[in-house]
């Protein structure tokens, strides 16, 4: 049983101006790197949450693991995780770490340290300083409480914030800065 590693990639990036998926960083796709990150992390197996132009980034980006389309990806980011744990039911990931497309500072060492954590019933999120940020590791035994708790962009947090979450520091080895304009 592993520790699953989930790319939330499904937004048209509204405020960049085209989806994040897209954008080219160091010669890779944020996408490909995300999903790059996580499998130098050590998470198997791999899963891309697609929605704004997937049809695009899967031209773009053939090499990608397996993917999942979020039809309800305008609602926010909450419904592409719905979608990614939805998607990771049917394996046996005792946990996943999930991470966003836009946050091409987050490292392989960051992933490690987090998803040496795992369990199924880990909550982990790593710490920046005084800050939670990601990498965001969720055990299994709370994908379902997270999937209903999870509106619009909010993603889990509303869930982390009511829970015991244990924050392991990163900062020194990764940035979770979002990159939301160009």
């Amino acid at each position: 049983m592993g520790t699953a590693g989930v790319v939330l990639a499904g937004g048209a990036g509204r405020r960049y101006g085209m989806p994040k998926a897209l954008v080219t960083h160091n010669g890779r796709l944020f996408v490909q790197h995300a999903a790059d990150t996580l499998r130098a992390g050590g998470c198997d197996p791999l899963l891309v949450v697609l929605g704004a132009a997937a049809d695009e980034v899967l031209t773009a980006a053939p090499d990608l693991p397996p993917t999942v389309f979020n039809p309800d990806w305008a609602t926010g980011m909450a419904s592409s995780l719905r979608a990614g744990l939805a998607a990771l039911a049917g394996t046996d990931a005792t946990a996943a770490v999930i991470l966003l497309v836009d946050m091409p500072g987050v490292t392989p060492e960051a992933v490690r340290r987090i998803r040496a954590h795992s369990s199924p019933d880990a909550l982990v999120m790593g710490g920046y300083g005084p800050r939670r940020g990601h990498p965001v590791l969720l055990g299994r035994n709370h994908w379902a409480g997270v999937a209903a708790s999870a509106t619009g962009d909010r993603g889990a947090r509303d869930y982390l914030r009511s829970r015991d979450v244990q924050v392991i520091p990163v900062g020194d080895v990764a940035d979770d800065t979002d990159i939301d304009t160009k």
